[in-house]
């Protein structure tokens, strides 16, 4: 029995659980959002030293053995990704006491972020393409939920936009699935890639990878099906962008690199041009996208846009090299967009607005603020030594090495692209003087109606900022040891036979053809 592989997802469903039982008590409720997200964390390590020993930890839930029962399974990719998940539950926990104000936490704000962390640790674990698309729809009713607290106008208009195409989303993920159980008889994923590579109609193979690649491509917000999450991520409250920001579309990454390397490796000749051009120009309308912004959440949103092109080209060039990069990527892109989101949360509660001409004068007044956003948004962009730096360096290399020079050109350049927005915020939200007409008395700002902070719970929401900011620069400085785990990473995806057996019990087919072909031999 290995606990630690369903612990980060049954310990947020009993943390929402506990704050539904004491809805009524705001004290108890944030008390069980940070305690919470503490466990999950705490248990999200264990797991990466489980895993970093075993390779691969797995169980099958409620005693029922693989391909028939529903199996959890980690590996380095899943431990990696849950331990991020810990980070950023925690880090929002913590800002969120600051930051959400009692109209949003008596309507659920923390039960809903709860559901939503169980959704994504589920995604991240589960061996079922059925419980994967299960645990989408979790996080789909917890995200919309989340989107529409407080019941403005913007945030109805940017809802109904991102669950119009997530569910348009869900509806071709479930007919994949369908399609895939007609064909194979199984949900197990390990069970699918064998019966899929030894399928005999290898065209309807290939149809099924592209409808997985849409349906995952949707829900990562690629191209051209991107334009729901700039629509609606700058409209909740900014502990809710930035989960959003952090999480959600990393979810769809993850699940396009586990698909496309266990079930459908084989069909890469067909969906690598599509992958590789539509990283591309996820990238460029990303990047294009923000450039024409000058509101800090949607300059933000867009440039999540950008980073998923760079993620699904790792995945594209499909070595081990690209494929360590792009989840290197990944991580560094959780830590530094989560800090930005928060960032611009802080800079909107000293000086009341997201309008980058309205805003000014923060390197003067919270210098550590601007050293804060420096680090991420620089990160962001790819400058040395920050953590992004590493990331786009081994994509570009890898691209090299492929010969996919275009595409290669197109990352640097939207690298440019990406210094130039980040160098805007900068000049107008920390370098400029601040506008005559909004001269703000710093620390007095209420945002909306339902804020209500002090002054002295300022610090709640820099302490998160500062430590993932820390986090970004200590992941440049150490790239080395953490290229090690994402090589790790590389090679377990590009042979996933390993995974295979870990989940099936091992290749019991090879050993009956040893057993038995001695005794034929043998027969007069």
């Amino acid at each position: 029995m290995r606990p630690e592989v369903a612990l980060p997802v049954l310990l947020p469903l009993l943390s929402g659980a506990l704050s539904l039982l004491f809805w009524r008590s705001r004290p108890t409720q944030r008390f069980i959002a940070v305690a919470g997200n503490v466990a999950l964390l705490g248990v999200s390590l264990w797991l990466l030293v489980s895993v970093s020993l075993d390779d691969y930890v797995v169980i099958q839930m409620g005693g029922w053995e693989a391909p028939i029962g529903i199996t959890l399974v980690a590996d380095m990719l899943s431990a990696v990704m849950i331990v991020l998940t810990g980070i950023i539950g925690l880090a929002l926990a913590v800002y969120s006491l600051a930051s959400t104000g009692p109209g949003h936490e008596k309507f659920g704000y923390y039960p809903l972020m709860h559901l939503l962390l169980a959704g994504v640790a589920g995604a991240f674990l589960t061996g079922d393409i059925f419980n994967l698309y299960v645990w989408f729809e979790v996080m789909l009713v917890a995200s919309f939920a989340l989107l529409i607290l407080g019941g403005e106008k913007a945030q109805m208009e940017g809802a109904i936009k991102y669950v119009t195409l997530n569910l348009l989303a869900s509806v071709i993920f479930l007919t994949a699935i369908g399609l895939t159980y007609g064909m194979v008889g199984t949900l197990n994923m390990a069970d699918i890639a064998q019966r899929l590579a030894a399928a005999e109609n290898q065209g309807m193979v290939e149809v099924l990878a592209v409808m997985f690649m849409i349906a995952f491509g949707i829900k990562a917000a690629a191209f051209p099906l991107f334009f729901w999450l700039p629509a609606s991520y700058h409209t909740p409250p900014v502990a809710v962008s930035a989960l959003f920001a952090g999480l959600l579309t990393k979810v769809g990454v993850y699940s396009l690199y586990r698909v496309f390397t266990l079930m459908f490796d084989q069909t890469l000749g067909y969906t690598q041009d599509l992958l590789l051009w539509g990283a591309a120009l996820t990238m460029v309308t990303g990047v294009l996208g923000a450039a024409a912004q000058f509101e800090f959440r949607r300059i933000l949103s867009f440039h999540i846009v950008s980073q998923i092109g760079y993620m699904i080209l790792g995945l594209a060039l499909f070595t081990p090299l690209a494929i360590a990069g792009g989840i290197f990527a990944v991580m560094h892109n959780i830590v530094v967009k989560t800090n930005l989101f928060l960032i611009s949360g802080i800079t909107r509660r000293l000086q009341g607005t997201y309008e980058l001409k309205k805003m000014g004068g923060l390197y003067r007044e919270r210098p550590w603020l601007a050293v804060a956003f420096f680090l991420s948004a620089f990160s962001l962009a790819g400058i040395p030594p920050l953590s992004g730096f590493f990331a786009k360096f081994v994509l570009i290399r890898a691209g090299i090495e492929a010969g996919a020079y275009v595409v290669t050109g197109v990352a640097l350049a939207v690298g440019l692209m990406t210094l130039y927005s980040m160098v805007k915020i900068w000049n107008e939200v920390f370098w400029k003087t601040l506008p005559e007409d909004n001269l703000v008395p710093v620390e007095q700002v209420v945002v909306g109606d339902d804020s209500r902070m002090v002054p002295a719970s300022l610090w709640l929401m820099y302490l998160p900022v500062a430590v993932l900011a820390l986090f970004a620069l200590l992941i440049g400085l150490f790239a080395e040891p953490l290229m090690v785990a994402m090589n790790q990473i590389g090679d377990q995806l590009m042979n996933p036979q390993g995974y295979i057996e870990a989940v099936l019990g091992g290749d019991a087919g090879i050993d009956d053809v040893l057993v038995e072909t001695p005794d034929e031999e043998m027969t007069p």
